[in-house]
């Protein structure tokens, strides 16, 4: 079965970017790389970057972006030229101007090239962090950064902190019985009629098939069999790698919500899932720039 549309990944195992973490230790360069009218700056605004037009980000010279912006490398295009990150909060002034306005990464990422979204992503997540914790979550002094935005150093105690990274995991739901039907929950902050796979954190000592399997038989109240990784997507909201599954319900019939986080479970079949992907149905999935969207997509087109 085709389907109505196969959203690419987020970012594909071979994103085009160049992250030269070997770079990273040289001393001086960021200041280089800042006065170096070569290199291409992603200028981020809280969750959003300039865009070109409508599917392609905008990058300027480091000379157009001011100074107080916090700063990191980001690594080297496929050309070789620098990529850098100028990271301002929300509440700040909009930084540069924008050819074809402002886009937030989880309403434009899926339309970006490989190369785009990389570079959106790991400035973004990067960014956060720089904005979030310049102290020391040891002794609450402030921190310098080193590595050319990739590590903070605490001249009081001495202790090194760097980005963090959250492991979730999340899971498009087959029935037991039927393999045209797919269970999807509605979360409470949502609208009624919006629905997507569940997921959830992996918990200190968890594994990712244990926290798939937890997270399931908590908010929909059914047990999982036959688990399968399908892939991963960094998602910085604030911090997450998505780690995606398909498995298979063991009883149907099991399926409820908790009532707290998940409002309603609904089985959906194939020809449902159809007509939402295709827009002619009330039903609102994910976005394109999910995984979410991407586990849903494959089992409509039956190569989950």
């Amino acid at each position: 079965m085709t389907a109505p549309d196969s959203p690419k990944p987020l970012a594909s195992p071979r994103a085009d970017i160049d992250r030269a973490a070997d770079e990273r230790t040289v001393e001086g360069l960021l200041e280089t790389l800042r006065a170096d009218a070569s290199s291409r700056v992603l200028v981020v605004h809280g969750d959003a970057a300039p865009l070109s037009d409508e599917a392609a980000l905008h990058f300027v010279a480091p000379a157009e972006v001011a100074a107080d912006a916090e700063w990191a490398f980001l690594g080297r295009a496929p050309d070789g030229a620098a990529i850098l990150a100028a990271v301002f909060p929300r509440d700040a002034e909009e930084p540069v101007a924008a050819p074809a306005g402002w886009g937030a990464l989880r309403t434009i990422g899926g339309e970006l090239s490989a190369f785009d979204a990389a570079t959106f992503i790991e400035g973004l997540s990067l960014g956060r962090w720089l904005l979030d914790a310049p102290f020391c979550p040891a002794c609450g002094a402030r921190t310098e950064l080193r590595l050319a935005g990739w590590s903070r150093h605490c001249p009081s105690c001495g202790r090194e902190h760097f980005p963090r990274t959250d492991p979730a995991a999340i899971v498009a739901v087959t029935s037991a019985r039927d393999p045209d039907r797919l269970l999807l929950g509605s979360n409470a902050l949502w609208g009624a009629d919006r629905f997507s796979c569940f997921a959830g954190f992996a918990e200190a000592g968890e594994s990712l098939e244990a926290a798939v399997i937890r997270e399931v038989r908590e908010e929909a109240g059914v047990e999982l069999v036959d688990l399968r990784y399908r892939g991963s997507q960094a998602w910085p909201y604030p911090r997450s790698l998505m780690l995606g599954f398909h498995a298979t319900a063991a009883d149907d019939a099991a399926a409820r919500p908790d009532g707290e986080e998940i409002v309603a479970v609904r089985w959906f079949h194939r020809t449902e899932i159809g007509a939402a992907l295709a827009g002619k149905s009330d039903i609102i999935l994910p976005g394109s720039s999910s995984i979410a969207r991407r586990l849903i997509v494959e089992w409509h087109a039956g190569t989950a």
